[in-house]
């Protein structure tokens, strides 16, 4: 018996005609595509403390854990693995009572920086994910696949 498998076409959320607040509010209207469980949207572009805005705070529906989520489009970069551990350590501060995870989400997880986010991951909670739109027969999906 033979499989039937369709044409498709992998491509970055740019070539798809779509940018980085585009995939911050697909995440935000359905958080259960990224695939970490039963979540809910607490806030989107949350200032932080330090100054800066955390993408999306994310928590699950128990109100026991809570997800810093940080979006990227393109490959990964020191700038965003340091925000998601930053804004992971103020929130987590900011909320004792949950458990907390620092969640990166980007197009693609270079090998460099799957090796550190590894590394850090023995003493963070951190989860890496990566995105992807796919198209078959002129439809798209977004993709989400945890990669740590």
């Amino acid at each position: 018996m033979s499989a039937e498998f369709m044409n498709h076409k992998v491509m970055t959320v740019k070539e798809a005609g779509f940018d980085e607040a585009w995939l911050q509010n697909a995440i935000c209207e359905s958080p259960e595509i990224l695939r970490l469980g039963d979540l809910q949207l607490v806030a989107k572009e949350k200032i932080i403390s330090s100054g800066g805005r955390l993408d999306i705070l994310l928590q699950d529906r128990d109100e026991e854990r809570m997800y810093e989520v940080e979006v990227q489009l393109g490959e990964t970069d020191p700038s965003h693995i340091i925000r998601t551990i930053e804004y992971w350590d103020l929130i987590r501060k900011k909320y004792p009572q949950r458990e907390h995870f620092a969640v990166l989400v980007a197009e693609s997880i270079t090998k460099r920086f799957f090796n550190v986010i590894g590394l850090l991951s023995a003493n963070i909670p951190i989860i890496a994910v990566q995105c992807q739109i796919i198209e078959i027969d002129k439809k798209k999906a977004l993709v989400f696949t945890t990669v740590l």
